[in-house]
């Protein structure tokens, strides 16, 4: 991950190093001991492979965007890109964010594919399945699940029963984007406390509202860590200010896939209409 990014961008790369007490190359290219399965790793190294990729991008003449959008941890890349703060700052209220995250521990979270987000939340109202919420509403028949392990697992064959296409426990560690990281919210809105951070310059959608920000950033940010990610919402907002072109930047596709199949389904409410 990143591979191609860290030789391109030495200064950044190092000021990474400088922030973090260890190499970030050598995290993403070799994770010799298997760091990035904990959170505590997993955030700042994506933080820096996103925000060297849009480096890349602008460097290699991508038009400036209209909004900034990002899922879950990839929206302080947003923040970062529209010019809240510094990359520096970025990655120092990641890693904290990271920390504090692999504190909750014992959680889980799962993905539900070819149920709606409706049928979704119908079927954990059941008993056994209350200590379970929506975490990611990721495209329109596509809905993360969360909390406590052992309850994630055991509600696969619920789901399954229930006509879902398929039910993938996901590799993380923690059930992130649910109340469970209600626990954590004082000690980081205590830590962003400590920064100053810069109306955002172009607007960027916040997963909590699906809208852009208008509260401070601190607040927002906060805000996010029990929230589930409305990317389903946040994509459909884009679609209807007349955005024709979502262009993920960063590693891997999974947002491609995400984008197109609420594109899909917004085309298809329209010919329904």
């Amino acid at each position: 991950m990143g591979a191609q990014l860290f030789g391109r961008f030495p200064e950044e790369t190092a000021r990474a190093d400088e922030v973090l007490g260890y190499s970030i190359e050598e995290l993403c290219r070799d994770d010799v001991d298997g760091r990035l399965q904990n959170t505590e790793y997993t955030q700042p190294a994506l933080f820096v492979v996103n925000a060297l990729s849009h480096l890349a991008h602008r460097a290699d003449g991508g038009a400036e965007p209209d909004y900034l959008a990002g899922h879950s941890l990839g929206e302080y890349n947003a923040l970062h890109a529209a010019g809240a703060f510094d990359f520096a700052t970025g990655l120092r209220l990641v890693a904290k964010r990271g920390e504090l995250m692999s504190r909750v521990a014992d959680g889980g979270m799962a993905a539900v594919v070819g149920l709606t987000a409706e049928q979704v939340a119908e079927l954990l109202g059941r008993p056994g399945l209350e200590n379970l919420s929506i975490a990611n509403y990721n495209n329109p028949t596509q809905t993360v699940v969360a909390g406590p392990r052992e309850d994630v697992a055991g509600a696969r064959a619920v789901f399954e029963e229930a006509g879902a296409g398929l039910f993938t426990v996901l590799r993380v560690s923690g059930a992130f984007h649910s109340p469970y990281m209600s626990a954590i919210q004082g000690e980081f809105a205590e830590f962003l406390g400590g920064f100053t951070f810069a109306p955002p310059g172009v607007p960027v959608i916040s997963n909590v509202t699906a809208l852009p920000y208008e509260d401070d950033v601190a607040a927002a940010l906060v805000r996010q860590l029990d929230h589930p990610v409305r990317w389903t919402d946040t994509v459909r907002y884009l679609i209807a200010q007349g955005v024709a072109d979502i262009k993920p930047v960063g590693p891997g596709r999974a947002m491609r896939g995400l984008i197109k199949a609420t594109r899909r389904d917004e085309e298809r409410r329209a010919q329904e209409a």
